[in-house]
């Protein structure tokens, strides 16, 4: 039984009267080393708030003392909910509410103990939603701050100057010294986009204070708006001077020596498939015909592993970062561009060190058998998805080649322009894709027949111009290319996975477990103000049925949305508790090691499989094993940073959004937009944007053509004088009306 394992113990039992720190130690402890040791597991359960301090400094578990600790989320109303830190092997808490009186002096993102209070007989504000049975709770103590620094914008009073935060979340203002005071190059001036390190906060009624330590630029200009975002999510484009000196050593090119134990196809017809600014290429697809009538599919993937060496430090600035980051127009590496862009990037026409898993089938799309090997590759072709879906699609080669290539600015390799490449170059990767997506297709309709969910959104992606402003919103559909290579990268992934649960070694699998059937039954009920009527979601047949007619719906966007956000987010374990999405009993990930760190992990683990198949046993001395210990630990870190890059990439996403409509605002003729109409209220209407997925309001007072008030049931605004109406559901044109930045809402009018 661990230190930890003891305390709680002892504070779980029955008999257990509250005690300080000291009276603990002295009764679970012996020899003073053994005395040190529990009085610092205390602290961190502590400052874990797995304990809690009451009345005298004595130690009790939240529960017994009507606390609960966990992570703080602030609305822009000042109110928040408490989010329960996640107790292992139990049910996931419900959230608890705070009114912002309550909150004290806590800040968004802010760990925090709160008292569970009975919720308040009377509303404090008459405009104020109360739930009888929702949990309410009032903050008692600060664990940990989120954040000693936050990005804002610089202004002033008569009296003195203060920064407004950009996380509209943070609703106070923060009072700096006067910027002549200080040492900052180059002095701040009014307007500039800040970085301030924040004191100590302790009352409520004063304003929080902090010190200027970094000049980003101007507001609202996009390099400093990209630097605010660095800051805020800890992302650093550059990487220290000691993994900058490792990568020198590294070869610029494969070399033959780097052949050794490889199997060499770089005669076999290989290509890859990426989106149009993609920097980097993990993976590539080859396809062979066998004598017998079968297809031996190979899904070749960066041997990444093969220059970055275990507790090197190029190794650790990886794991630190666990994963790239992709911005609007911005990549921020896990591997420094030598290697991501560079000599890991599976680019056209090279040679490249991978690992294949090759994959048989029949005439009929049945898999046969499977194999894997450390191999060299040398693609032919560098396809992009508009490219492949030309060749898909199209069977005038006159067609296929004018398909244009992005602007240089926005995208990485190219490779050659398919209007060079001959009619026999074409026509082989014309039968080749189409050859893929025969397989890919079929396999895909097996998948959906046997309960994975069709998960997929389309994809709006922002695109910026070369001053990096956003100048382009385009709808990435999720058509037949984008289906071929997921169809292929899956059944990799679910192979190497199920190839290391059957040899027993200690591995990272990445897991989604089943969602909890409240939140399916919430779903359900939402679904059903929307007129979509299904039955029992805790079945998979109900949840198909359900998200087929969602995917007809006119707010299909928003429903999916929404039903994503009633799952279990995906995390990394060294645990296979399966895929609930994808249905799959054994799933890791294997395919993307230039941009996600667990896959490298899953390939140095991986090659001790390699190895008893290539006959070369002696390898392992050289090859890193892990503990089960050390890959749950790694799981729960690597979980961390992914989700810490997806908030940074949506935050982004949203500057950018609002960046886009407020140069809208300064055109003479405003585009104009169709938007789906998702609410209707006394003061306007709630819409969709069904082109960028972006969401706004049109405000009544801009509706100058007539009266209008809301119908009786609440989805209707209807004319006084022209009984026109505006309902739920319906689709209308709408131009830009008004943009603010702070709060992040978008207003329109009717085009």
């Amino acid at each position: 039984m661990t230190s930890a394992d003891r305390i709680t113990h002892l504070l779980r039992r029955k008999d257990y009267s509250p005690m300080q720190k000291e009276e603990i130690v002295s009764r679970l402890a012996g020899k003073k080393k053994e005395k040190t040791d529990l009085g610092k597991t205390i602290e961190e359960l502590l400052r874990q708030g797995a304990i809690v301090k009451i009345k005298k400094d004595r130690l009790v578990l939240p529960q017994d003392a009507n606390l609960a600790t966990g992570r703080l989320v602030m609305r822009q109303s000042g109110s928040a909910l408490l989010i329960p830190d996640p107790k292992e092997g139990q049910k996931p808490l419900e959230p608890i509410n705070l009114r912002s009186e309550d909150t004290w002096v806590a800040m968004h993102g802010d760990r925090v103990v709160i008292r569970v209070e009975d919720p308040p007989k009377h509303p404090r504000h008459r405009h104020e939603k109360q739930d009888k049975n929702a949990q309410y709770g009032r903050v008692i103590r600060i664990l940990e701050r989120a954040r000693t620094t936050i990005t804002g914008c610089l202004q002033k009073t008569k009296l003195f100057y203060f920064v407004i935060p950009d996380d509209p979340r943070i609703i106070q203002d923060i009072y700096v010294p006067d910027p002549a005071t200080l040492k900052v190059t180059p002095r701040p001036s009014v307007g500039d986009k800040v970085v301030v390190r924040l004191h100590e906060w302790e009352q409520r009624h004063i304003n929080p204070e902090g010190e200027i330590i970094e000049v980003l630029g101007k507001n609202q200009e996009p390099g400093a708006e990209l630097k605010a975002v660095f800051r805020k999510y800890n992302l650093d484009l550059t990487f220290p001077p000691a993994v900058e000196q490792e990568v020198a050593k590294i070869p610029d090119s494969v070399r033959k020596s780097d052949h050794k134990g490889r199997y060499d196809l770089r005669d076999v017809f290989t290509f890859t498939i990426d989106p149009d600014d993609a920097k980097d290429f993990d993976d590539a697809l080859s396809i062979e015909s066998l004598p017998n009538g079968d297809v031996r599919i190979g899904i070749h993937i960066a041997d990444v592993g093969a220059y970055v060496k275990p507790d090197s430090n190029l190794d650790k600035e990886a794991k630190r970062r666990g994963n790239s980051t992709y911005l609007v127009g911005t990549v921020i590496p896990m591997l420094p561009h030598k290697l991501s862009s560079g000599l890991c990037s599976l680019q056209e026409n090279v040679d490249r060190l991978t690992k294949s898993a090759f994959l048989t089938f029949s005439p009929q799309g049945k898999i046969k058998d499977s194999a894997f090997a450390n191999t060299v590759i040398r693609s032919e072709k560098r396809l992009t998805y508009k490219q492949a879906y030309a060749l898909l699609k199209e069977d005038s080669l006159k067609k296929i080649r004018s398909v244009p290539l992005p602007p240089a600015h926005q995208t990485g390799s190219t490779g050659r322009p398919l209007a060079e490449l001959s009619d026999a170059e074409l026509t082989r990767l014309q039968e080749g894709v189409r050859q893929l997506w025969k397989i890919a297709s079929t396999i895909r309709k097996g998948r959906m027949a046997t309960g994975s969910l069709d998960l997929d959104v389309p994809e709006v992606k922002l695109f910026v111009d070369k001053e990096g402003f956003a100048d382009r919103i385009e709808t990435i559909e999720y058509d037949e290319t984008h289906q071929l290579v997921e169809e292929f990268m899956l059944l990799a992934n679910e192979a190497v996975a199920t190839v290391l649960t059957r040899s027993k070694v200690p591995a990272l699998f990445r897991v989604h477990e089943k969602p909890l059937d409240d939140k399916l039954n919430e779903y359900r009920e939402f679904l059903a103000t929307f007129g979509i009527e299904v039955g029992d979601l805790t079945k998979r047949p109900e949840i198909r049925k359900a998200l087929q007619m969602v995917k007809v719906h006119p707010q299909s966007y928003s429903l999916r949305i929404q039903f994503l956000r009633s799952l279990q987010r995906a995390r990394y374990t060294a645990k296979p508790l399966g895929h609930y999405g994808l249905n799959k009993k054994n799933y890791t990930h294997f395919t993307s090691p230039i941009r996600r760190y667990s896959d490298l992990v899953i390939h140095r683990i991986f090659e001790s499989y390699l190895e008893k198949q290539m006959g070369e046993p002696s390898l392992s001395a050289k090859l890193r094993h892990y503990t089960q210990a050390e890959l749950d630990r790694m799981g729960d870190h690597l979980t961390i940073t992914e989700q810490n890059s997806t908030e940074a990439e949506r935050d982004h996403v949203k500057l950018k959004l609002l960046e886009f409509f407020e140069r809208e605002l300064n055109k003479k003729d405003r585009q104009k937009f169709e938007a789906i109409i998702s609410d209707v209220r006394n003061h306007g209407m709630f819409i969709e944007l069904t082109g960028s997925q972006a969401y706004g309001m049109v405000h009544i007072s801009t509706l100058g053509d007539d009266l209008y008030s809301l119908s009786p049931d609440g989805t209707t605004l209807k004319g006084r004088r022209k009984k026109k109406t505006y309902k739920v559901g319906q689709k209308i044109q709408v131009v830009t009306e008004r943009v603010d930045r702070f709060k992040r809402q978008i207003d329109f009018r009717i085009a």
